[in-house]
């Protein structure tokens, strides 16, 4: 079991979670601790914005190779999740003219 307030780790603001937002309306996708498991991601969202989840998607992501002329180093893996909202909720106000 994850802390609520550690789970949620900053929204993502890119072109495609964007456009995805805009296509239906109803879908957030935020950065969450790696260890966070759907049923927490849905009642963290629960309870911080006061709007009802309908589904919770995750999504892996590695974290790259990178290198600065001969050292190498790797930038750490993270976690998305994609919050779709029930019919009728609305987003909540930061997210509303993004």
């Amino acid at each position: 079991m994850v802390k609520l307030s550690s789970v949620l780790r900053r929204p993502l603001i890119t072109e495609k979670t964007t456009v995805i937002r805009e296509m239906d309306g109803r879908t957030l996708v935020f950065e969450v601790a790696r260890n966070a498991n759907k049923i927490d991601i849905k009642k963290a969202v629960e309870k911080l914005f006061g709007s009802k989840v309908a589904s919770v998607r995750t999504a892996l992501t590695h974290g790259k190779e990178k290198r600065q002329g001969k050292f190498a180093g790797r930038r750490p893996d993270s976690k998305k999740a994609y919050v779709r909202l029930k019919d009728g909720e609305k987003l909540p106000e930061f997210l509303q003219g993004a």
